[in-house]
């Protein structure tokens, strides 16, 4: 038996058709083991507020071993996991193929999954998972829902928080009734055919939150494509699945994973290539897809064919040249790489792609933003998540950029909330959350 591996890690697909996948005995006596591997080992305690809230629980009880906690206390170390995968790709030296077989975020996810089952799961983050209804809905009547959801709403921020546990302090991202989708069929980019990546073909995926709530990287993206040569379809079936897989909701996950890939691999065999413009959206069709559905041919064509933006870019950089017309940003960026572009293994993208602009001054941050998708806003959560992204958000302020970004929007926001916290004494503004491609449109001089 070894120590630790230096081998590259391996997941296996996930058995949830398997009644045992859901049995509370087997499922607790894996739970049980793989803690008491996490106990001893702690390489993960400064990642998420799962590890300090396992090791307390263990720590604080009668013989300071797992044998002395109850399994009914183990659900807040499940609550405290965002399924971000740092542990599995950076942390732990027993991930497989390792034969201590350790899958933290995978086992946090089965305890979900059962939950869902069970029908155990929260109401409120079950409706906020409903991306696509919830975009249509609230994007229909967007004037209201955004003036409702504001920070600085004293009349619907505590109520929301009062009945939907939703904390009155946590940032809320608007709602467009013009959606990307329409806003590029309205007003396509025009392709320079000249441009050295011309011939290429690019489906983009518009992902839930560009297409509903920001939908400004779409068109920031869209431009740059075009700017390059790039045929540029924007095409949006529905969401990733990825706020259903928070809740455990696997059938949900599987249904979106074939409907979306039935119609995205029609592109593929016409030579496109699909970009997602979130990286969440990403890693589900790279990764997590091909272990929910791995008999899905659709899937698996996919998943091959499949670019984050930045990565996109980064490749027409390094292939074909990109377009001139670049500028310089003048004052530096702050560039988070998010956890999901990380859980990749695709290197930090977004920092090479903005390197590519003249005279660049760019500072990666590497650690969590502490946000973790619906979680992080919930009343529960909020002050916890801010505690978990304080040494990004102090990283990011004490480089004193001009810009802050993350290929992750909310994970952009949450940071400036955080820098906005730690600088309330010396009366510093919010800074505004970039995406790296807005800023790279913006380098090009492109409108948004």
């Amino acid at each position: 038996m070894r120590e630790g591996s230096l081998d590259a890690p391996v997941r296996y697909d996930l058995d949830w058709h398997n009644p045992e996948f859901y049995d509370t005995d087997a499922l607790d006596e894996e739970m049980r083991r793989i803690f008491d591997i996490c106990h001893t080992c702690r390489r993960c305690f400064n990642l998420c507020d799962s590890f300090p809230t396992l090791f307390d629980l263990i720590d604080e009880s009668e013989t300071m071993e797992l044998d002395s906690v109850s399994s009914d206390d183990f659900k807040p170390v499940v609550d405290g996991c965002t399924l971000c995968d740092m542990c599995f790709l950076t942390k732990c030296p027993y991930v497989p193929p390792h034969e201590f077989n350790i899958d933290f975020p995978h086992l946090m996810l089965r305890y979900r999954a059962k939950e869902f089952k069970e029908g155990n799961t929260s109401f409120v983050s079950g409706q906020l998972s409903k991306t696509d209804r919830n975009g249509k809905l609230f994007g229909a009547m967007d004037s209201l829902v955004n003036w409702a959801s504001k920070e600085d709403n004293g009349l619907t921020r505590p109520i929301m928080e009062k009945v939907a546990g939703i904390d009155k302090e946590a940032f809320l991202p608007e709602f467009n009734s013009k959606t990307f989708e329409k806003r590029a069929k309205a007003n396509p980019a025009p392709v320079v055919a000249e441009a050295p990546a011309a011939g290429r073909k690019v489906v983009l995926y518009a992902t839930c939150f560009s297409n509903y709530n920001n939908p400004h990287i779409g068109t920031a993206m869209e431009g740059i494509l075009a700017k390059n040569g790039v045929e540029v379809e924007v095409v949006y079936p529905r969401c990733c699945g990825m706020p259903q897989l928070e809740q455990g909701n696997l059938e949900q996950v599987a249904e979106n994973a074939r409907e979306v890939s039935a119609e995205l691999v029609p592109w593929v065999e016409k030579g496109y290539d699909i970009v997602a413009l979130v990286p969440s959206c990403t890693l589900m069709f790279k990764f997590e897809w091909p272990l929910i559905v791995p008999d899905d041919e659709n899937v698996k064509t996919l998943s091959q064919a499949t670019y984050d933006a930045s990565e996109y870019i980064v490749d027409i950089a390094r292939n074909e040249g990109l377009a001139d017309g670049l500028e310089p940003l003048e004052g530096g960026v702050a560039m988070h790489l998010a956890c999901h572009a990380r859980a990749q293994n695709m290197g930090p993208k977004a920092v090479e792609m903005l390197n590519l602009l003249p005279g660049a001054d760019v500072t990666a941050i590497e650690r969590c933003s502490g946000h973790g998708g619906s979680w992080g806003v919930m009343k529960d959560n909020f002050e916890t998540a801010l505690k978990v992204g304080k040494p990004a958000a102090r990283a990011a302020m004490k480089e004193g950029t001009e810009y802050v970004a993350s290929e992750c929007p909310l994970a952009a926001e949450h940071l400036s909330q955080g820098i906005e916290r730690l600088s309330k004494d010396e009366g510093v503004d919010r800074p505004r959350a970039w995406h790296p491609i807005e800023l790279m449109a913006k380098s090009y001089g492109i409108e948004v």
